[in-house]
């Protein structure tokens, strides 16, 4: 097969692949070939198909891999984040193999197109073909993205789909690989994930009033209720009401700003955790004092 034809074929089974002029290049790795869609872009993305189903089979899923363990002798258990079908955990039967087509396949923050079948809770992943579209991540990126993945693994129920979440996180990823500023890219993501589980207050409003939040006032949030005047005596972080207000814009220009909603999220975040500690965030506080 030519490349142009081979191209076609990857783009016919990515639904959700970013489209640019791809750019090929040689070596027996297919993951060598990459778009690069230009610094902060957002990856533009394609028109796709519904997911096909036939009784408990899935097929053609857009996902990733989110993590992994071993299952048995020669397998592994692979949690899934798929487009229409939220996180999955589905048996990779013999991928621990060393000549699996799977074992170089299942890698994290590499676009997938995945297909499953099973009535249970852990299904059987039948199909995953690597489809391209996003540049690696490396270095700090790398690290941030262990942190994204460690997030939607605690956070997210199983079979609990969030489409508009899934191509937050595809933008993310794609904000991480061309070097923006992390701690800005991973408050955008956090508050994302909270919204979009449902579990996120207004911050526009103070919870007891639900009059407008005022940029000259400090506030605290409550993690069910949302925002109201600071008192003496509280323990939780305080926060200007002008970043509250920024964070509803996803406006981080303010040093302030960012100061505090990094404060304010790893308050919400412990909470909704129930206090279960994320190893990455540790990690990425020790490095880059986030």
């Amino acid at each position: 097969m030519d490349t142009s034809s081979t191209l076609a074929a990857r783009e016919e089974r990515a639904p959700y692949l970013v489209t640019p002029e791809l750019v090929s290049t040689s070596g027996s790795d297919p993951r060598v070939e990459k778009v690069d869609t230009g610094p902060a872009a957002v990856p533009p993305l394609r028109k796709r198909a519904q997911p096909r189903t036939v009784g408990t089979r899935v097929t053609a899923q857009p996902a990733f891999v989110l993590h992994s363990y071993p299952y048995k002798e020669t397998s592994l258990i692979v949690e899934l984040l798929t487009r229409d079908f939220g996180r999955v955990a589905l048996i990779a039967k013999g991928a621990k193999r060393p000549h699996s087509q799977l074992r170089g396949v299942l890698q994290t923050f590499q676009p997938l197109s995945a297909g499953w079948s099973g009535k249970n809770e852990l299904r059987t992943l039948t199909d995953a073909d690597w489809v391209g579209g996003l540049l690696p991540l490396e270095k700090t990126a790398l690290l941030c993205g262990f942190y994204l993945n460690e997030l939607l693994v605690k956070l997210l129920a199983r079979d609990d789909a969030h489409p508009a979440l899934f191509d937050h996180y595809v933008a993310t990823l794609n904000q991480l690989a061309h070097q923006e500023p992390p701690p800005i890219v991973l408050r955008k993501f956090e508050t994302a994930l909270l919204k979009e589980t449902g579990v996120a207050a207004d911050l526009t409003r103070c919870a007891d009033t639900r009059t407008k939040v005022r940029a000259d006032v400090q506030y605290v949030v409550d993690p069910e209720r949302g925002p109201r005047p600071a008192r003496q005596d509280d323990m939780a972080p305080r926060v200007a009401g002008k970043t509250l207000l920024d964070m509803e814009r996803e406006d981080y220009q303010d040093p302030a700003t960012q100061a505090q909603s990094k404060q304010l999220m790893r308050h919400l975040l412990a909470w909704h955790l129930n206090g279960a500690p994320l190893n990455t965030r540790q990690i990425l506080i020790d490095l880059m004092q986030l």
